[in-house]
């Protein structure tokens, strides 16, 4: 059995997973942790990385729910890195097989949260990314340092026009749990975001059920 080492941002994405030959690490939606936790995997003799988990949509055509699985990750500073071909399109055919239609446009990296339409806007305008996420370019980073075959694997949690409250903003510690407690006292200060945090929490769901069925058609996630 050939172990992949898989780096989440919360505990709910790493739920998802079941499949034994998993290892599983959550870097709490914090960009230096997801490398951290890369490294980690890495030095622990895995034989592939996989960045999995929810995403920012920035295409505008995106909507919750839809899955990506990018040929490549573009970088803050706007280099890129390719994910493996192979194992992409291994995982790809088994998920067409079963009527589900991977997007490959490329995933942007991003050390900090993409909250707002305007943030949103201006960095699809910087490259051809279809969606953004925090951990995927320090996945991408160690795996091509380590010369370990890669794979992001994510599903769309909020729209291109769809904001990012403030009070979700710090809702996920270290260890990828949420902090409800934290999110109702930024609720308390900005009541006004309720709504949004609602519509989010119902996005991000669907984004969720995407990976869970990503998980039953392919529990090893293509790795052959």
């Amino acid at each position: 059995m050939r172990t992949l080492g898989v780096v989440t941002g919360y505990r709910g994405e790493a739920r998802c997973l079941s499949a034994p030959d998993l290892i599983i690490r959550c870097s709490g939606a914090d960009a230096m942790r997801a490398r951290a936790a890369a490294q980690e995997l890495q030095g622990q003799g895995v034989a592939g990385l996989v960045s999995f988990g929810l995403a920012g949509g920035l295409a505008r055509d995106l909507v919750a729910g839809d899955l990506l699985l990018p040929e490549a990750v573009i970088l803050p500073d706007g280099g890129s890195l390719a994910v493996d071909p192979g194992w992409r399109a291994r995982l790809a055919a088994t998920l067409e097989r079963a009527g589900l239609h991977p997007i490959d446009m490329p995933i942007a990296g991003s050390d900090r949260i993409v909250a707002t339409r305007a943030a949103k806007a201006a960095l699809a305008l910087r490259g051809a990314a279809a969606a953004v996420d925090m951990e995927s370019q320090g996945v991408a980073e160690v795996a091509a340092l380590a010369g370990l075959p890669f794979l992001v694997l994510r599903a769309v949690a909020d729209r291109s026009d769809q904001i990012i409250p403030q009070a979700a903003g710090g809702a996920i510690d270290a260890r990828g749990e949420i902090r409800r407690l934290a999110v109702l006292v930024g609720l308390a200060r900005r009541p006004w975001e309720l709504v949004p945090l609602i519509a989010l929490g119902r996005s991000s769901a669907r984004g969720l059920a995407c990976l869970r069925r990503v998980a039953v058609l392919a529990p090893g996630l293509g790795f052959a």
